[in-house]
């Protein structure tokens, strides 16, 4: 059991007086409850809510993100908008990071969390996490490019890419499934097949998938079925 004020400040989103302050206002609530004394010892597995979002206290802070377009997958940068400047000031004091990168032009799921562990896991291709894009492309993908994927692809830079599925959807759509990372790698393998991107938006990275409820530039913690399918937490 832990000092509320304690709790909450160990997230390192807020101070203790800062915490105190929250309580005074009554913007926090635990199990439900609005908190009247930040001094109140309370368990870190209990439900807290700061105005209604909950607080993970004593754990990691894991935040699914719909990344819009124009925004940089970056923690920060003097010039243009972040992913992080997308959250409210507590999360962007919290040390989080964006688990891989998806480019500025490029929309859909990206997860922030400041677990590094698990970030490293879901990137590293040895772990075959899959990540799912739905690509607009200039041409129809065939049977050819279907193949080309699949056997593993050597770009013009000289790199090779691992077997990947490419799964055509009619004139100017596909669906592309990664279990790497590398710079621009959609892009430049459609376009080594002469098909290149329009758009493209990342609907899932391993068990987890984009809410569809959240709209560009909206987040949400994720729950805790979705950490535990992670095998985080």
């Amino acid at each position: 059991m832990e000092r509320l004020d304690k709790l909450l400040a160990s997230t390192g989103m807020w101070t203790r007086r800062e915490v105190k302050e929250l309580v005074r206002q009554g913007r926090v609530t635990v199990n439900g409850e609005v908190a009247l004394r930040p001094e109140r010892k309370y368990d870190p597995s209990d439900a807290v809510q700061v105005d209604g979002e909950r607080v993970a206290c004593g754990g990691f802070t894991y935040l699914m993100l719909h990344k819009p377009k124009g925004v940089l997958t970056a923690t920060e940068d003097a010039r243009q908008t972040t992913v992080l400047d997308l959250l409210p000031p507590q999360y962007r004091r919290a040390g989080l990071a964006p688990v891989g990168r998806l480019d500025k032009d490029t929309t859909g799921l990206l997860l922030l969390t400041d677990d590094g562990a698990l970030a490293h896991r879901l990137l590293a291709p040895k772990s075959h996490v899959d990540k799912v894009y739905l690509a607009r492309i200039d041409g129809t993908a065939d049977a050819r490019d279907v193949r080309a994927f699949a056997e593993g692809m050597t770009l013009a830079s000289g790199e090779t890419c691992m077997s990947a599925v490419l799964e055509p959807m009619g004139e100017g759509a596909c669906r592309v499934t990664l279990r790497e990372g590398k710079y621009h790698q959609v892009k430049r393998m459609l376009a080594a097949r002469g098909k290149p991107v329009l758009e493209l938006h990342r609907v899932s990275m391993g068990p987890l998938r984009l809410d569809p409820a959240l709209g560009a530039g909206q987040w949400r913690p994720l729950t805790a079925e979705e950490v535990r399918a992670l095998g985080a937490g």
